[in-house]
Formats: C-alpha cells, structure tokens, sequence
C-alpha cells in the first residue's frame, strides 16, 4: 500500500492558487465546520493511506498587531463549547487544549463565523489571536490516529464586522500566500 501525504481545506477556493495535482501529494475538502471536517478527515484516514496531513486555510485575527501573512499553529481549541461547570472553552469529555508538534499561534474553532468585533474580543480573551471553523476537529482527528499533522492558516480578516464579505474578496490572495509558502517549504512547481 502506498502511503499519501495529505493537503486538507475546508472550501475548494482556499487552494484555488494550488495546481490540480501534486505530485506526492493528495487533497481533501471537508466542507466548513467542525462536524464535516472530523467525518471527512477520519474517513480518509480509516482508508490507512496517509501518512501525514496537512492542513492549509484561512482564518480570522483576533490579535490587533497581528497582520496579514500565513502562520503556523501551535494549539487549538474550542470557543463554543461549555463543560458542565459552565467553563466557556472547556469540553465535557475532550481535552480542552490540543498541542501540535511544532510552535505557533493558539487558533480557537468553532462553528460559526465570526464576524462581530465584541466576540472576536471574548474568543481572544480565552488565548487565541486567530480562529476558523475546522482545526480543533482536524488536529483532534489525526492526533486520535497517531497521524502527524501541520496546520497553517494564511489571516484573511479580522474577525469583526463587515468580515464575511472580506473574506469573499481576499480568499484568493489567501490561497496565493499558501501557494507561495508551500512552493518555499516544499519546493513543488505549477
């Protein structure tokens, strides 16, 4: 059996800079959420084909001095959920944070977007200067497999008002910016 690295988003147009086919390299699209992105990703995974996943998107700041850019994750965890001592950020029954392999920022998932600057300020307040929709579910997933797992999100808004719309007009550029850091980091061409 041959084993896949795997390029995961969550909507086709976040890799729209991305050539169809990479060598080496297989693509999954979850669909956006944490649901759909935890099904899609443990199917694949069950298929016993991959050897390693990652994970390529946008995400929104909540870190004023933060900026444009792509920038790895670190931890992750969830904003929308509440244990039964009623601690915002923390599962019933799975961890509250999750840690990846390598250094980054702290990204908050949930299942929503957000685009209201007083709960940008709220989500930001819990630990995260950035936050998206799938990675706590993607890094929960691969981790429960023993599946190494990278994620980088490139900032398409600020997570406050009017950013459902900005990310409309800049996911394009987005894509580009991942393009570019994975041509850097892994030498592949058009």
């Amino acid at each position: 059996m041959v084993l896949m690295k795997l390029l995961v988003a969550a909507l086709a147009s976040e890799l729209q800079a991305f050539p169809a086919d990479i060598p080496g390299w297989d693509r999954l699209i979850t669909g956006p959420g944490k649901l759909s992105a935890a099904v899609a990703l443990t199917e694949t995974i069950l298929t016993g084909k991959v050897s390693e996943v990652l994970v390529l998107g946008t995400a929104g700041s909540v870190d004023p001095g933060l900026g444009r850019g792509v920038f790895e994750v670190g931890s992750a965890f969830q904003h929308d959920v509440t244990d039964l001592d009623g601690v915002v950020g923390q599962h019933v029954s799975l961890p509250a944070r999750l840690e990846l392999a390598r250094d980054g920022l702290t990204i908050a998932t949930g299942d929503s977007f957000v685009g209201d600057s007083e709960r940008g300020r709220l989500i930001r307040g819990m630990g995260a200067q950035i936050l998206d929709m799938e990675t706590y579910a993607y890094v929960w997933v691969a981790q429960r497999h023993g599946v190494p797992i990278r994620v980088l999100k490139s900032i398409s808004d600020n997570a406050n008002e009017g950013a459902e719309t900005l990310w409309d007009d800049v996911v394009a550029e987005c894509s580009r910016e991942l393009w570019d850091w994975f041509v850097g980091e892994f030498g592949a061409a058009r």
